[in-house]
């Protein structure tokens, strides 16, 4: 056994010792959105820092404890709060918990994250279904020595996020009425904020919206085979000319308002998996 397959059976075996289901779904609650944990029902709550070699959160917003239970009667493990790149965690230990949900039984992960609008299209409070993403972050969570067991040395990632789940979630929102934009994510490592110059190329490139976020996670999530959904919630239009660009406390203001919206989309696509 490889040194990280042990270490995750290390962390795997911790947290299944605390009892509860096994869970199917996986969940990534990003800035801002990590209550809806707390609407996980017979939940078993495990913080990071009891589970063997698990990354703390560090970051405003972020509890930093797993739960693990039943939402809309599926089982369910959420991560309440993640880590990120710029906390000065290594790749690896940023993706750790992915790979931990993935030997606890996930199958499929939703991962929520907040971001910035690039699109001028949209406003802040818009959700946005990720349809794709780019990669800034200046490195690739498997970069290194690779174990077949966990997944291919060179994973495609094309249609990293699934077209199932995607037409899910674009069926749920229609039948909430809620307007769920579209688009492609693209993750910066972070912790500044782009500049003007930064934005005008992230939008030439494509991108729809920026964050700190869920692109590492998301491609280790398809190296193991999981199917992948990823919402974000527009929390602030970075656009390249506006004059002064949120704080990350405001960031999580908005975050906060559009939370009621953003759990009942997401609770609908749970229910539907």
């Amino acid at each position: 056994m490889s040194d990280l397959l042990q270490r995750i059976e290390e962390a795997r075996a911790a947290v299944a010792a605390r009892g509860g289901v096994t869970p199917q779904v996986g969940l990534i609650l990003g800035s801002g959105l990590g209550d809806l944990a707390d609407q996980v029902e017979d939940a078993v709550k495990v913080p990071y820092n009891e589970i063997p070699h698990f990354p703390v959160s560090t970051a405003p917003g972020h509890a930093g404890r797993l739960v693990i239970g039943r939402l809309e009667g599926k089982p369910v493990v959420a991560m309440q709060g993640r880590v990120h790149f710029y906390e000065g965690y290594t790749m690896e230990q940023v993706t750790f918990p992915v790979r931990v949900m993935r030997a606890l039984g996930v199958e499929t992960l939703i991962v929520t994250c907040a971001a910035g609008g690039l699109n001028p299209s949209f406003s802040a409070g818009d959700l946005m279904l990720i349809t794709d993403h780019i990669n800034f972050m200046g490195q690739d969570p498997l970069r290194g020595p690779n174990d077949e067991r966990l997944g291919p040395r060179f994973p495609a990632t094309v249609g990293a996020y699934t077209p199932e789940l995607r037409e899910l979630a674009v069926a749920v929102a229609q039948e909430m009425g809620v307007s769920l934009r579209q688009g492609t994510y693209t993750a910066i490592s972070g912790p500044c904020y782009n500049t003007s110059a930064e934005l005008r190329m992230l939008q030439r490139l494509g991108g729809d919206a920026v964050g700190m976020s869920t692109v590492p996670e998301v491609v280790t999530a398809r190296h193991m085979g999981l199917r992948v959904l990823g919402i974000a919630c527009i929390t602030d239009m970075a656009l390249p000319d506006a004059p002064v660009h949120l704080t990350h406390e405001q960031v999580l203001e908005v975050a906060n308002r559009t939370k009621p919206l953003f759990q009942n989309l997401v609770r609908g696509v749970v229910r539907r998996i």
